[in-house]
């Protein structure tokens, strides 16, 4: 596997790369995930939740039927105006925030359900992907569970066992293809980062090539 940590990339170019194709991303993106509605579906109502790269806000949208106040949270200042148009449009209410998944403006143990969903594979280096792990498991509740999800080996379209990073180019109208990072996660890796943070899995599995875990502070 390339190692992630000597990607030169800067988190700077990638939120930038976001920011550009912002409004034809969320024109991709009206549904929420089957995988995402069934794990908000199953319980029950919580003081505060945290969809983390929200995107344009469609699983912000799912919390809000499940939290009194739901932040979402974004690098992408483009993908949080496409989130802030829906909110309006929709009629929910979510407080929108731009940060970096690996140091969240958030009080600890103030969470209690969280999505952190096509995001995590983004970061451009284990270390800050670990440390967005761990940032997640800093804001959780005692009680509270989170849905973590990143691309895997196995999708159909990898022929490839170990993790690798690469670019997956974008397609805007016209023609114009922009390049986004990925690291491209093994199930065996992605389960090993989980649990290098202060998270535990308590199920992990693998739906349309991606990896899947549901996650709790772990104890101490």
């Amino acid at each position: 596997m390339e190692d992630a940590d000597d990607d030169p990339r800067d988190p700077a170019e990638i939120r930038a790369t976001y920011d550009r194709i912002a409004s034809h991303f969320s024109e991709t993106r009206e549904y929420p995930w089957p995988e995402v509605e069934s794990f908000v579906a199953d319980g029950g109502r919580v003081p505060a939740a945290l969809d983390l790269g929200c995107g344009n806000g469609r699983h912000a949208e799912l919390l809000a039927d499940r939290a009194d106040r739901v932040v979402a949270a974004d690098a992408s200042a483009g993908l949080l105006a496409e989130a802030r148009a829906r909110a309006s449009e929709r009629g929910f209410d979510a407080d929108l925030v731009q940060a970096d998944a690996a140091r969240l403006p958030l009080r600890s143990e103030t969470v209690g359900l969280a999505v952190y969903v096509a995001t995590l594979h983004h970061l451009p280096s284990r270390a800050a992907r670990i440390a967005s792990l761990g940032e997640l498991a800093r804001v959780l509740t005692s009680d509270g569970r989170a849905l973590v999800s990143a691309w895997s080996t196995a999708h159909d379209r990898f022929d490839r066992e170990t993790g690798f990073d690469t670019t997956v180019d974008w397609t805007l109208p016209g023609g114009e293809t922009v390049e986004r990072f990925y690291h491209i996660y093994s199930p065996e890796e992605f389960e090993a980062d989980v649990a290098e943070s202060a998270l535990e899995a308590t199920t992990v599995e693998i739906s349309s090539g991606n990896c899947y875990a549901t996650v709790r502070r772990a104890k101490q």
